[in-house]
Parts: C-alpha cells; sequence; structure tokens
C-alpha cells in the first residue's frame, strides 16, 4: 500500500463509505505477510516511496514466482533483479503482463507511482558496450519508480571526443548515473563538467588486474571530482534507487517553491 491508497481508506473511513472493521482488515497485512520462505514487506512503499524489490539471484523460481505473486495480490508494482537463466521460462508462464529483460537480468511490472517522477530527468551514461547489462538494470529500476530514463552509451575516456557532443543533455540532468569499467575514470570526467548529483556504479568489466571490478571501485571512490557518490560493484539497481531518492528531494522542494524553483 502506498501514501494514495492509504490516504484514500482512510477518507473513505472519515465518509463512513467504509466501517473501520473492513480498514482494519486491510492494513492487518500492512507490516508484511509471511510465506514459508520469505516474508514480503508490504510497508515498505509508506516508509521509502518503492515497493520491495525482489533480488532472485540465489532463489529458485518457486520462491521468485510467489514473492512476485503476493506483491501483485497486494496491487504493488514489480521490480525483480538478478534473474537466472531458470527463471525466465517460469515468470513468462506465470505472468506474461511482467516485461522480462533476459540481457538486464529484470522483471518488471510498474505499479502507482509519485506524479512529480514524470518530470525527472536521469542519465545513464557507460563508458562502453560491456556495460549495458548493468546499465539495463539501472534503466529498469528507473522505470519501475515512474522515472523514464534517458542513456548515452560507449563515451569512455578512451575516445572522450565522444563524450562532449553530449555534455549539454549532461547538465540538464537532475542527476547523472555513470557506468565505468576497467579503471572507472568516467565518473572523475562527468563529476568534473556537471553541478547534478553523479552517482558512479563501477562494472566487472576488465582484464586482470581490475579485480574484477575492484580497481574501478577505487579510482570511483578517489575521484578528484568533488561530490561522486559511488556503488558497489555491477549495482545498477543501487545507483538508480540513489537517484530516485535524490530526485525526490529536488522535485518535491522545487514544487514547494513554486515555477521559480523548477530545475532547467
Amino acid at each position: 500500500m502506498d501514501v494514495d491508497k492509504l490516504r484514500h481508506l482512510l477518507d473513505r473511513v472519515a465518509r463512513q463509505q467504509t466501517d473501520v472493521s473492513e480498514a482494519l482488515t486491510e492494513l492487518a497485512e500492512l507490516p508484511f505477510v509471511d510465506l514459508p520462505f520469505a516474508r514480503v514487506d508490504h510497508h515498505r512503499t509508506l516508509r521509502q516511496g518503492i515497493p520491495e524489490v525482489v533480488f532472485a539471484q540465489g532463489k529458485t523460481s518457486d520462491q521468485v514466482v510467489g514473492i512476485i505473486a503476493e506483491l501483485k495480490r497486494r496491487g504493488h508494482g514489480v521490480l525483480a533483479t538478478r534473474l537466472q537463466p531458470e527463471h525466465f521460462g517460469a515468470l513468462k508462464r506465470q505472468f506474461p503482463d511482467l516485461a522480462v529483460d533476459e540481457f538486464g537480468r529484470t522483471a518488471l511490472q510498474r505499479g502507482s507511482v509519485p506524479a512529480h517522477r514524470a518530470h525527472a530527468k536521469v542519465l545513464v551514461v557507460t563508458a562502453g558496450t560491456s556495460d549495458l547489462p548493468i546499465a539495463a538494470e539501472a534503466e529498469a529500476t528507473l522505470s519501475a519508480c515512474g522515472i523514464e530514463p534517458e542513456r548515452v552509451t560507449d563515451v569512455g575516456v578512451a575516445g572522450l571526443h565522444r563524450l562532449l557532443p553530449e555534455v549539454e543533455r549532461l547538465r540538464r540532468a537532475h542527476a547523472v548515473i555513470v557506468i565505468a569499467g576497467m579503471e572507472g575514470a568516467l565518473a572523475s570526467v562527468v563529476g568534473g563538467l556537471v553541478s547534478a548529483p553523479v552517482i558512479a556504479v563501477p562494472t566487472s568489466v576488465g582484464y586482470g588486474a581490475a579485480f574484477e571490478g575492484v580497481a574501478a571501485l577505487l579510482g570511483m571512490l578517489t575521484s578528484c571530482a568533488a561530490g561522486v557518490t559511488v556503488v558497489n560493484i555491477d549495482n545498477g539497481f543501487g545507483a538508480a534507487i540513489a537517484a530516485v531518492r535524490m530526485v525526490d528531494r529536488f522535485l518535491v522542494v522545487s514544487a514547494d517553491e513554486g515555477p521559480g524553483g523548477e530545475h532547467r
């Protein structure tokens, strides 16, 4: 249940269109529902503005299906990340309405989302084509939260001239997610060009001394561009959620300030 649904329920009670016992029945499952293998958190949207997300890695197909079925039963949107090959067929059979992306390893069905997010501008920037699966995870997460992302692909520092035509787009964004492997230098470059929040995602792309993303992670953490935020290796989901939280605060404040506070 999200804030709008809860407000609607309380309004119905206040208008005596729903009696208290019916309202209590709806609210009884709000904290969580205890399945044999998971406790599905139905209260998370009220606390965080985002429903529970299913991290599918390490779960059986039956477990992933069961958790998604419970989320859908309560009217939540659905986002599953890190799907494994054995999950795809089960999800497509059980939930034909889910958008399953085998490349990004996600499954998505958008639920109700705050209207202000439709005005958010978040760019997902990749250093190379090899970083695209992580970009796809970030984009699915943004979409699940009600933000339609824009993508800038293959603009890494090995050919920096490819990034320069995109600078104006970068500067118009409310937040920029930069995804890079190897040495991860692209995050510092973008961080030095824009005033918007930059969320850096190191990827496990690279040869031996890249240490499966550790080199990029350390490079991003020691960036000389002030204020770059860094998430874990290959964590496109975490970067997107960070961007949503930042954008939420910015757009809500801008709306309170009126047209003069609008980001341009």
